[in-house]
């Protein structure tokens, strides 16, 4: 589905409703196969998290600084420093074979992102406290500048499933099954509502009033005698 943004009329978004009206959702712990063969545990944290500008690591770091050692398991690593430089671009670093801020199974502050928790008991959202690429996954935005026949350029944002495909030729290297697995499209609402926050720091406000809109009139033709098709996924 395509519509203008209502914040701004040269900015078109175009949206996959099959996925965003999917049910699916993250089950880190609770059957994750992970990214890696062999690594469950890992989640998608195996590889670490490339950070997607200065603002994004600052954003980190400043979170990162706020742990204590009863909540980071990795907490004396991490004040050695928290990112790493691969092929130029800086990430977070991996201990071990997993990303730094991944408390392992049996870790006193409790399995999983350090930073994620810290959110939750703070009273913040993940979003404020995690990597740009952490937050956003399995939500895939991509940016492509269209002219038209009649001249006109418009910016056409694309928001759609990060499948294996859409990671291109790293995507050989993951285990990446979790969008398109009946096992992970378990939850009682929509993505496009249990991902509102995500969505709207991805979109604006106004269009994702508006790809909400569009997700409860499509949810309601499904129950209709127009039937639209669900997510594969959601089939088993």
């Amino acid at each position: 589905m395509e519509f203008v943004d209502p914040a701004d009329k040269e900015q078109i978004f175009r949206c996959d409703l099959t996925w965003l009206t999917s049910r699916w959702t993250c089950i880190f712990a609770a059957g994750c196969h992970g990214i890696v063969a062999g690594r469950p545990d890992d989640g998608c944290c195996t590889h670490g998290a490339f950070f997607s500008d200065r603002a994004d690591e600052q954003r980190v770091r400043r979170a990162a600084g706020e742990l204590p050692a009863e909540t980071w398991q990795l907490h004396r690593e991490g004040r050695r420093g928290i990112a790493s430089i691969d092929d130029g671009n800086r990430r977070t670093r991996t201990v071990d074979g997993a990303c730094i801020f991944l408390n392992r199974p049996g870790f006193s502050g409790g399995q999983g992102c350090a930073l994620h928790a810290h959110a939750l008991r703070t009273g913040q959202h993940p979003l404020e406290t995690k990597p740009d690429v952490c937050w956003q996954l399995p939500v895939r935005r991509t940016f492509e500048h269209v002219t038209r026949p009649d001249d006109t350029e418009v910016l056409v944002v694309t928001i759609g499933e990060y499948d294996r495909r859409g990671w291109g030729s790293g995507g050989h290297d993951l285990h990446w099954w979790c969008t398109g697995s009946a096992e992970a499209h378990v939850a009682a609402e929509p993505l496009f509502r249990t991902y509102a926050a995500e969505l709207t720091a991805l979109m604006g406000a106004a269009a994702y009033a508006e790809l909400a809109r569009l997700g409860r009139q499509r949810l309601a033709s499904a129950l209709s005698t127009r039937p639209v098709a669900p997510h594969p996924a959601d089939l088993s």
